[in-house]
């Protein structure tokens, strides 16, 4: 089976390199294929310049000549994936792909569609950083639910696993962050069947290099606003359907 890992990076010289090492050193591999697809977001911090010099590290390299947003070089390395499943991975070591295993169960045994892995259920080790983030980031699920009606308790995470050929449907529309919950929106809405697992966590500070802001969190209201009450009407059902 095919992977298409799927890390969009803007200005994350320090650890682009390294979370593409720790992508192909992930247990799912060499059970699975890999196609590892990097998506540079108008990088102004030289690493552009790292990753056309270690073209060894992936296997597409997509550039935006303009700083557009997550949710824009999600559009742009979704649409190039071939892979029988596509990963999310940020670029960043928030999150561990050590854990593909464990994110893609629920697709390969048990009919799932998409799989969300979740920073607050499960006993791995969580870094402990931002209250204010955490209680944002439940109230944001939290409101997500009541529109989508689904029991996620992580909708704002990166790790979204899901088969190609759903995900590859959509035509997303929001730039940055607001992402999340639209793709939360239209997986919800359209029939295919969601698991959720929990995984470990390593936040990072804004010294450290985090960029998701207050401006984005009221972004992320009115997305799920947007593409619940006032979505297309469409429905997929998947290989669990």
């Amino acid at each position: 089976m095919l992977l298409s890992v799927v890390v969009p990076c803007y200005n994350e010289r320090e650890t682009i390199l390294q979370i593409l090492h720790a992508v192909k050193k992930s247990p799912a591999f060499p059970e699975h294929e890999l196609e590892l697809i990097v998506v540079d977001d108008c990088s102004t911090d030289g690493t552009r310049d790292l990753l056309d010099k270690y073209p060894q590290t992936y296997s597409k390299l997509l550039k935006h000549e303009v700083n557009q947003g997550k949710g824009a070089a999600l559009r742009t390395g979704i649409a190039a994936a071939t892979g029988d499943i596509v990963i999310i991975q940020d670029a960043d070591l928030e999150y561990d792909p050590r854990e593909y295993p464990v994110l893609l169960e629920p697709l390969l045994n048990r009919g799932a569609d998409v799989v969300y892995g979740s920073r607050f259920m499960g006993g791995g080790p969580h870094r402990v950083v931002y209250f204010w983030h955490m209680l944002g980031n439940r109230f944001l699920t939290t409101l997500s639910n009541m529109f989508t009606n689904v029991n996620l308790t992580d909708m704002e995470t990166c790790y979204k696993v899901c088969r190609r050929e759903i995900i590859q449907q959509f035509e997303i529309e929001e730039d940055r962050f607001g992402f999340e919950p639209e793709i939360t929106a239209k997986l919800a809405h359209s029939g295919c069947i969601i698991y959720e697992v929990g995984i470990t966590y390593q936040g990072r500070t804004y010294s450290e290099g985090k960029k998701i802001g207050y401006k984005d969190g009221f972004r992320a209201i009115y997305a799920i606003i947007k593409y619940n009450l006032f979505r297309k009407h469409e429905r997929f059902y998947g290989a669990g359907g």
